[in-house]
């Protein structure tokens, strides 16, 4: 199965949201990767049809998806950036009627519901009110909601925004463990949600792909590229105001440790160390403003 976003393109009035992109995807985790702004919920928004491109086309084995209708509509599973539910129903009702939604029957509809909310680890508390879910189980219920098709695409907003490290970790493994035979498109600007479970990113700055790789080839784009120096607390606080500093890890003793992304040396005593995806990411990002 091929994805093709050929030469996609999104226009609100004078603003261009996306601008010609092009890439094909087949199935694996699929990381889109970008700040605030860049253009990627429009672009989830025109490949889940809920958007129509202003030019270009999006193909499914060579079939414009546009002429497809609901026949490529039923492939689709999508967990938007703001996810709505239903307070007052129960997981599983709300699931059901998710269910109905996609044309189950009331057997299988029931069936299917219940299987997932066990595979996100929800089946213990299925018949509890969605309001009293904390902000991790409601997203494992929108990803549930997202499976309830067994869709071939897909598509994650943002998917793991409010949620803690240890909900985020499993969040991430979750996905991963669905995507052995779909294209799963995760959109995020959180480095480490995509960098161990994506099998290529795309890196998108100001509505158009910038980057397209495995990390490994992204990583290496930023060899050379990242430096450590040690210096006081006073100094490292002036160095993370006019230098892009990644972090600074200060020490009992008064001294820190500043990770800065350069093209060259930054400073005397700074030494070349290993690169890391969230190194990337800041140097492609380092003078855009973050909204």
């Amino acid at each position: 199965m091929e994805l093709t976003l050929d030469r996609l393109t999104k226009q609100f009035g004078a603003r261009i949201a996306v601008d010609r992109v092009s890439a094909t995807l087949t199935p694996g985790v699929i990381g889109l990767l970008g700040a605030n702004g860049a253009g990627k919920t429009t672009l989830m928004r025109m490949v889940c049809d809920v958007l129509r491109p202003t030019g270009g086309q999006i193909l499914l084995d060579g079939r414009d998806t546009a002429d497809m209708g609901d026949e490529y509509r039923a492939l689709l599973g999508y967990l938007p950036q703001d996810f709505g539910y239903y307070p007052e129903l129960t997981g599983l009702d709300f699931m059901r009627y998710m269910a109905t939604l996609k044309g189950f029957g009331k057997r299988d509809g029931r069936e299917r519901s219940m299987r997932l909310l066990e595979e996100v680890g929800l089946a213990d508390d299925s018949h509890r009110k969605v309001k009293t879910y904390s902000g991790g189980m409601k997203q494992r219920l929108g990803i549930a909601q997202a499976m309830i098709n067994d869709p071939k695409i897909l598509v994650l907003d943002e998917p793991t925004a409010g949620l803690d490290p240890k909900e985020r970790v499993r969040f991430r493994n979750l996905i991963a463990s669905f995507a052995q035979d779909k294209v799963v498109i995760l959109s995020t600007h959180i480095v480490s949600d995509v960098e161990f479970i994506a099998s290529r990113i795309l890196v998108m700055r100001q509505g158009s792909f910038v980057m397209d790789g495995s990390v490994e080839q992204l990583v290496a784009q930023a060899t050379g590229r990242v430096w450590e120096c040690h210096v006081s607390a006073r100094q490292a606080d002036a160095i993370a105001e006019s230098m892009s500093a990644v972090n600074v890890r200060y020490a009992s003793d008064g001294h820190a440790v500043v990770r800065i992304v350069a093209d060259e040396c930054p400073m005397k005593g700074a030494v070349a160390v290993e690169a890391t995806l969230e190194d990337l990411y800041l140097l492609v990002f380092r003078d855009t403003a973050q909204h």
